[in-house]
């Protein structure tokens, strides 16, 4: 793949958070959750093992907080 899908991926995953950050609470996780996949996606890309673990981290911390929030 073309190195400018995953920057463009990396991008949309950082302007996800940021628009989870400033929305309301009920779509900030669904936000989160898809920001981080896409910085996961951009992560594995670039072999960095440390943001890859933060990666997984943030996405199973949203998605616990989005299956907690719908109950």
């Amino acid at each position: 793949m073309n190195i400018v899908v995953f920057k463009v991926l990396g991008a949309l995953g950082v302007l996800l958070i940021s628009i989870g950050i400033a929305t309301n609470k009920r779509s900030e996780n669904i936000l989160y959750l898809l920001g981080g996949i896409c910085l996961l996606i951009y992560s594995f890309y670039i072999k960095d093992i440390i943001f890859i673990v933060l990666q997984i981290i943030f996405i199973l911390s949203a998605g616990y907080a989005l299956i907690k929030n719908k109950k």
